[in-house]
């Protein structure tokens, strides 16, 4: 298939990153925009991982504020100000900030989450999987635990804009755009009800 200008401009507008990177993606995948996605998405992820010891030097405060009756605050932190300053890196942070409030999510990471709470779950769980098989108890134990916190983690919950994302990409695809480590520092939620 011919890569044409329109094939690069689609693929950029469906990922946000840079037109030589959709270009190298549909090279690679011989013109297919799904399989270019799948690149793009592999290479996000490593790019964040390669980034991950940078520090944060700089970052954006995104706000949401839903009729009123229930805010959020995200804490967008990058390593530049140029980054920080950028309108895309500060449209990011609202959108996080509006997931914040949709979705009340109470830790960031998957290792934020209380020991107290962890315990408390597989308590429950433990239960749920006795009688089951000896060599199956650990992985359906583990799947039940990553079910049920999935929700409540921020990075694991799937975009409300685009549930075929999480939290981590949108993440990785930032640090893929914008050349630096991106990361959500801090968030907070405000309700009345």
């Amino acid at each position: 298939m011919k890569i044409t200008t329109e094939v690069i401009k689609s693929l950029r507008d469906k990922t946000g990153v840079s037109i030589m990177q959709c270009k190298k993606a549909l090279e690679e995948s011989s013109g297919d925009l799904a399989q270019a996605e799948v690149i793009l998405k592999k290479r996000s992820s490593a790019a964040a991982q390669k980034k991950a010891d940078r520090d944060l030097g700089a970052g954006f405060i995104g706000t949401y504020i839903h009729e009123g009756v229930i805010g959020a605050m995200v804490l967008l932190s990058s390593e530049t100000d140029f980054v920080a300053k950028n309108p895309d890196f500060a449209a990011l942070a609202r959108e996080l900030a509006m997931q914040v409030a949709a979705t009340n999510p109470k830790y960031a990471t998957v290792e934020s989450i209380a020991p107290e709470a962890k315990q408390a779950a597989i308590a429950v769980f433990e239960k749920e999987v006795e009688g089951k098989p000896e060599n199956m108890k650990e992985k359906i134990l583990e799947g039940k635990l990553a079910s049920y916190f999935k929700d409540q983690v921020l990075l694991e919950q799937s975009f409300i804009k685009d549930e075929s994302k999480t939290i981590q990409d949108l993440l990785n695809e930032a640090v893929q755009k914008f050349g630096e480590r991106v990361e959500i520092t801090s968030f907070a939620r405000l309700s009345t009800r």
